[in-house]
């Protein structure tokens, strides 16, 4: 008999961890190659993990509602072979994988996990995750007490401090008075050493009363928060506003739809409109289709646009691939399929990866002015405001009433700048503005 391990897949272009949302197998189930072992989240997509193998499940080494590192053993499996253990799995990783998970939301199963930090004190180990965020946020982790087994510092030791906004950092532990001079007040510590304060500030005391709802908050909630926390702490987010008169894209589209829908089965939005108005600017003005990538920025051939589709608990972002080279009725048409699978619990990883450009309708429920966070770790994305009737000054003097939208645009300052961004959004007005039955065709 040999021992194969599985490891947490990785779901996403962008994705480095997820969530084990249930176990859909026990220890001792015999499982084929491909059945679904688990139910996965992360911050774009839920799905499930297949095996790989034929077996009998040996040891769950993850924990239900834990978070794990890409790459870190999430279970055991038993299967037809030569040796007792799988050949690439050394001593210290059986022993840790008999060990409890502690509750953390990084796995000290996993093989990668014991990583020793470059400045981590002598013999002490932090898992990726915990040295990942370390080094993203500049976390001293010599100032941090661990809540973990043994008193391990844990990503959601880490996740506390972030969220705090007081971030123990190496330079105030040089400019605080030393401990080693004054040991007694470690046990208490005194205002001038907050590291114990920093990573055990609470969540905020909100009085229960009755009548009150108190409603848990899920993992898949857990990794849209992650992932927008970061998204704001990384990226200096700045904002940028346009008025546009949709009157005439008004006006075509209305008289279309009912021989659209009655010829191609589904219904021509003004969603697909907007949505090819943006990708054929992105071609022109390709600097809003990158990515910061730390010492450099990656600007993206394909143009693929992320779409926002939200259910009654949650948010996925599938993509429309080659957007540019699609036209309005092929847009339409794949944001309502994608949509159908959204609603349907059908969406796969792979139709969430690959975004360059979110576009995101909040119009659909009313919106008029918004400031959207940016999809991580794209450059920008673009609210589409709802369309509304506004008394306009036109250019002769004259007052009409027009359809106006607001297209809202955030953008990541360090790869952006307002003028190019200014000029795209102009592009975009200058195309829906030009929209109609004599110009545009939607085939």
């Amino acid at each position: 008999m040999a021992i194969e391990q599985i490891k947490m897949p990785q779901l996403g272009e962008s994705v480095t961890e997820g969530t084990i949302s249930k176990w859909l197998v026990s220890v001792g189930d015999k499982v084929n190659k491909y059945d679904p072992l688990a139910e996965v989240m992360t911050d774009k997509v839920n799905a499930e993990v297949p095996s790989s193998f034929t077996g009998v499940i040996k040891e769950l080494i993850a924990e239900e509602g834990e978070t794990y590192e890409v790459g870190q053993v999430i279970l055991t499996i038993e299967t037809e072979g030569g040796g007792e253990t799988a050949p690439d799995t050394p001593a210290e990783t059986k022993a840790e994988n008999k060990t409890p998970a502690a509750p953390s939301a990084s796995a000290p199963s996993a093989p990668a996990a014991p990583v020793k930090a470059a400045d981590a004190p002598k013999g002490v180990r932090y898992s990726p995750a915990v040295l990942r965020l370390s080094q993203e946020h500049g976390i001293d982790l010599n100032q941090v007490t661990g809540t973990g087994g043994g008193g391990r510092i844990t990503r959601k030791d880490l996740m506390k401090i972030i969220e705090s906004g007081d971030i123990p950092t190496a330079a105030a532990a040089a400019a605080a008075p030393e401990k080693t001079e004054a040991p007694a007040p470690e046990a208490a510590p005194a205002p001038s050493q907050p590291a114990a304060s920093k990573q055990a500030a609470p969540a905020p005391n909100v009085p229960v009363k009755p009548g009150d709802v108190e409603i848990p908050v899920t993992g898949v909630r857990k990794a849209i928060a992650a992932n927008m926390l970061r998204s704001k702490h990384e990226a200096p987010h700045a904002w940028t506003m346009m008025e546009v008169d949709v009157t005439n894209l008004v006006e075509y589209r209305n008289s279309i739809k009912g021989e659209f829908k009655q010829k191609e089965g589904f219904n021509i939005t003004f969603f697909a409109f907007f949505v090819k108005a943006v990708a054929q600017a992105l071609k022109e003005f390709p600097q809003i289709n990158s990515m910061w990538a730390g010492d450099k920025i990656i600007q993206k051939k394909d143009i693929n646009i992320s779409i926002a589709v939200a259910t009654d608990d949650a948010l996925f972002v599938p993509v429309i691939k080659a957007a540019d080279e699609k036209t309005i009725k092929g847009i339409g048409r794949e944001i309502n399929d994608l949509a159908l699978k959204v609603r349907t619990g059908k969406l796969t990883s792979a139709e969430m990866q690959g975004g360059t450009f979110t576009v995101n309708n909040t119009g659909s429920f009313g919106s008029v002015q918004s400031m959207g966070i940016i999809n991580y770790p794209q450059a920008a994305i673009l609210q589409v405001e709802s369309i509304v009737k506004r008394p306009v000054v036109m250019n002769n003097g004259m007052i009409a009433v027009r359809d106006m939208v607001n297209l809202c645009m955030s953008l990541d300052h360090r790869v952006l700048d307002g003028l190019v961004c200014g000029r795209f959004l102009q592009r975009v007005k200058e195309i829906l503005e030009n929209t109609s039955k004599e110009n545009t065709s939607i085939y």
